[in-house]
């Protein structure tokens, strides 16, 4: 099976033949969901954690009339709540946006998971620091950014977390979300949104047809947001000197 999980797990951590195959273990029983699907909802008590293989999801909240703000997009290879099981319940949901594979893994998988593979565990922890990160890039691209470059920002961002997992052909991807999804992602009116896309179209930077997106080009795009890709963590690959670092060691009692 082409492991997303795994493919992005390495870019973070160097995995051995045994972490390969105890993740592997993981992804043995997958289940497909359909679309615009909750898999874990508002006020739910989070036992298992889900991993998005192939697909579309994110994370939300609805407001007391109705609005929808997502905070983030899950694409293959994201755990959905690596660390929600913790929390008594949840305070958000995770929805699936396209047709989705999906693995649910028992907590206590995840806990022997890391008690005897520390190269995962430290991979998980890089997972969750990026997650943050990427949620800190949101607010700013909400909060301080052009309408137009917050579109151009998730789009950006996207091929490059799908870039990482091997999901993009040339500099296409496959696109499901609608004008009502982006302006949900970035707090603009989805008239608004229907505008901007036309104007990133209409002067060269993109293409989107039959739920295919096409980045004409990649650089001039990030230019045209002023994207900056530190926050995704990309550079600390495998082939980096980064994973070289000594790692710091937890206390010991006593």
């Amino acid at each position: 099976m082409n492991n997303a999980l795994i493919r992005k797990l390495e870019s973070f951590e160097a995995l051995s033949d045994g972490d390969r195959a105890a993740l592997s273990a993981l992804s043995l029983k997958t289940r497909e969901v359909g679309p615009r699907t909750d898999l874990i909802s508002v006020g739910d008590n989070p036992e298992d954690v889900h991993l998005i293989l192939d697909g579309y999801a994110c994370r939300y909240k609805l407001l007391d009339e109705g609005q929808r703000q997502i905070m983030a997009v899950l694409v293959p290879g994201d755990f959905c709540d690596l660390n929600v099981f913790i929390l008594d319940q949840m305070d958000h949901t995770i929805g699936t946006v396209s047709q989705c594979q999906i693995v649910k893994i028992p907590r206590k998988a995840i806990e022997e998971i890391m008690a005897n593979h520390p190269a995962i565990t430290k991979a998980f922890w890089w997972c969750s620091l990026v997650d943050e990160a990427v949620l800190r890039e949101w607010l700013v691209n909400i909060g301080g950014r052009p309408s137009n470059h917050r579109i151009a920002h998730v789009l950006c961002e996207i091929f490059m977390r799908l870039d990482a997992v091997g999901r993009v052909t040339g500099n296409s991807y496959t696109f499901p979300f609608t004008q009502m999804d982006i302006a949900d992602m970035t707090g603009i009116t989805q008239v608004h949104v229907n505008r901007t896309m036309r104007e990133l179209k209409n002067s060269g930077l993109i293409t989107l047809k039959q739920r295919v997106l096409t980045i004409h080009d990649v650089g001039q795009l990030k230019a045209y947001c002023n994207f900056n890709q530190n926050y995704l963590h990309l550079k600390n690959a495998r082939w980096s000197d980064r994973r070289n670092v000594p790692w710091p060691k937890l206390a010991q009692d006593g």
